[in-house]
């Protein structure tokens, strides 16, 4: 694997997606699916006393990634519990090891749709400053082990301040690979704002643009986008009903299409626990998250809340 995200996978030249303007939600784009269920606890086997966030699902929904700095970790590392069938129950968490965590800060595990590639944070001192999006390659999509050593994204998509939360996205209607994150760097609108970056035939990731529709003058953090690219969940502190950090959703008609103006996620959801860095399942029916509730082991607990896809949709 070369050190700036080779292209190991062939991908069609594509024209800049139009994402700045206004735009009245289509409401088909989220009445595919039902509601939101109240959210589970994942249980005293996958979330521990220390701190366990990020989590992310892989494509067959049979492993769970997700960062914490339960004793066994090099220093916040990722960790990945794994079940037999989506009926089973998760087992006990392993580390991925050195070739994906060091003695900083790893977090926001993120996997592509083909399995093969696996984004995340580091704040490692061998990156260009703050923390920085890191990427690991593996042969065979079933092998939670058999990442390569992580690579740095370069100089395009990362800079000397924070960028996170990495969420990649590819579909047929968009053609080309796609990034979603968020910084803090000049440009935005405040705190840490939205972006979304494109993959270049190298194999490189541009710059990124703001995605303004969504940004605020307060932070926003980890978007979670849907297989369909016509919904994204994220993080933010922006005023609401509910205080503190709470999750938000908008949506669009069509990939090519602005978002709509983000409404926060109902009180199941947002309960004022602290819910952030949601991840949602390939299919769209699990929304996993993070959050200090009541029945909360420790420190912050994964969670996850389920829908159903409308018939006739």
């Amino acid at each position: 694997m070369e050190t700036r995200y080779s292209c190991r996978i062939l991908m069609a030249s594509a024209t800049a997606l139009a994402l700045a303007g206004s735009f009245t939600a289509d409401p088909l784009a989220v009445q595919k699916f039902s509601d939101w269920s109240e959210p589970v606890n994942l249980g005293a086997v996958v979330n521990s006393s220390f701190s366990d966030s990020y989590p992310a699902v892989s494509q067959k929904g049979l492993s769970l990634y997700f960062a914490s700095n339960r004793p066994g970790s090099l220093g916040v590392d990722i960790w990945v519990s794994r079940r037999a069938t989506v009926n089973h129950p998760w087992g006990p968490p392993v580390n991925l090891g050195p070739n994906i965590n060091t003695a900083f800060a790893e977090d926001a595990p993120a996997i592509s749709r083909d399995g093969h590639w696996l984004f995340f944070d580091s704040a490692r001192p061998d990156g260009l400053g703050g923390l920085d999006h890191w990427v690991s390659w593996r042969a065979h999509t079933d092998d939670d082990f058999g990442w390569l050593p992580a690579v740095n994204l370069g100089e395009g998509i990362n800079t000397n301040v924070l960028d996170a939360g990495p969420a990649p996205f590819e579909n047929e209607d968009v053609g080309i690979p796609l990034l979603f994150f968020v910084s803090n760097r000049l440009g935005g609108l405040g705190a840490n704002d939205v972006y979304v970056s494109q993959r270049a035939s190298d194999g490189s990731y541009d710059a990124g643009t703001p995605v303004f529709e969504i940004n605020s003058p307060q932070g926003e953090f980890r978007p979670a986008i849907r297989f369909d690219g016509l919904e994204i969940v994220f993080g933010s502190n922006r005023p609401a009903p509910v205080p503190g950090f709470r999750m938000w959703a908008s949506t669009r008609t069509t990939v090519y299409d602005p978002w709509s103006p983000p409404v926060p996620l109902g009180p199941q959801i947002n309960s004022g626990a602290f819910e952030n860095l949601p991840y949602l399942s390939p299919d769209g029916k699990a929304l996993y998250f993070s959050a200090f509730r009541s029945d909360s082991h420790g420190g912050s607990d994964l969670y996850v809340s389920m829908r159903s896809r409308r018939t006739g949709r």
